[in-house]
């Protein structure tokens, strides 16, 4: 029995091919939904379009600071896992609920498994660094997406022999849903957008929203690139961006500001926009799959493989910058080579755990 822990939306997407993977293999296993971002009942919505099993389990922790918000994760966790006994647990990235779903396995003795482990950005100013670092180092089962992200850990002391370089399980979720999201929607005719004829803006992090003085410069620089490309940026916002902007009373000029989407519309909108500009590690990905330029409004990366590759380029935060950045990746050659694997990641996944799996059981 496996438990697959998972408690925003990038999570679903990046677990979804494990899930798969799982159902088509016939392994026993259940979901177990914490709710860090959002209630279930607001995701139920993803699972359904998804086409994946509803959970199990559902936390709904919650908002709050990141100790009130991961000690409730732990102890549901905790009570979830002391309660189906499970053989192995998994948890994908760097949030809150990975960070609570370690420590939860980890201390109760049930091999963990780290989807996605060997990220690193190196600013521990950021909580999503120390969440991944942690969930490492007590990891029984290190799923690394690349040899880069592999060459981190085996430098941080980590056995190799715990470790698996796998591909990246958005490769297989961006491919796979894809295909769905071909069938169920077409959000550039109800938008009135062409193919190729449109920006594309996501903003979510807390050093870039929370601040009146950040917030105001990227939007001058998403505002600076709209008058030269001539043509619409469409922003998704985010709940906590766009209650920053009503908070701070900052005028958004042009940009088209739409409610969240879910992810088989905003597949569709990375999928044929000309430029995509973010600061979601996840969305740096989709775009190096799906072959779309993007810049990225950070300091710093985690996925340092899109630079390498020439997909993305990271503006920080001053408007120049950010206008500098998005009319060089305009015109960039898209002939780039997909960094992070062959779209069998969550078959690999889970055939290495269970081998594994084995092995500890026998130790």
């Amino acid at each position: 029995m496996i438990s697959i822990i998972l408690g925003t939306r990038p999570e679903i997407i990046k677990m979804s091919p494990i899930i798969r993977a799982c159902q088509h293999k016939r392994i026993p296993f259940f979901i177990l939904h914490t709710g860090q971002h959002y209630s279930y009942e607001m995701d139920r919505t993803f699972f359904k379009d998804l086409q994946l099993p509803e959970p199990t389990y559902n936390l709904d922790v919650g908002s709050g600071s990141h100790a009130v918000q991961t000690s409730k994760i732990m102890t549901g966790i905790e009570d979830v896992l002391l309660k189906e006994k499970p053989d192995l647990v998994l948890v994908q990235g760097d949030t809150n609920t990975v960070l609570g779903g370690s420590l939860a396995a980890s201390k109760i003795h049930i091999p963990l498994g780290h989807v996605e482990a060997g990220l690193r950005s190196f600013d521990r100013r950021m909580p999503e660094e120390i969440n991944r670092i942690v969930s490492d180092h007590i990891a029984d089962l290190l799923f690394a997406p690349t040899r880069q992200a592999y060459d981190h850990l085996i430098h941080e002391g980590i056995r190799e022999d715990s470790i698996f370089i796998t591909g990246n399980t958005i490769v297989d979720a961006v491919r796979q849903n894809l295909v769905i999201a071909g069938d169920s929607t077409d959000i550039l005719k109800r938008l009135g957008l062409r193919k190729n004829i449109y920006l594309l803006v996501t903003l979510h992090r807390a050093e870039n929203v929370d601040s009146r003085t950040n917030l105001e410069e990227i939007f001058r620089g998403l505002e600076l690139l709209e008058k030269h490309m001539d043509i619409p940026v469409i922003f998704p916002v985010h709940p906590r961006t766009r209650k920053m902007l009503e908070s701070f009373g900052i005028n958004t000029g042009k940009i088209h500001l739409i409610d969240p989407l879910g992810f088989l519309e905003f597949l569709q909108l990375e999928a044929n926009a000309r430029l995509v500009l973010t600061d979601s590690g996840g969305v740096q990905e989709e775009t190096c799959i799906l072959g779309i330029p993007c810049v990225t409004i950070r300091e710093n990366t985690e996925r340092p493989e899109t630079i390498d590759v020439g997909s993305n380029m990271l503006s920080g935060i001053s408007s120049e910058k950010i206008a500098e950045c998005g009319k060089k990746m305009e015109s960039v050659c898209r002939g780039w080579k997909n960094p992070f694997g062959d779209g069998n990641a969550g078959k690999c996944i889970i055939e290495r755990a269970l081998e594994r799996y084995e092995m500890i059981r026998a130790e």
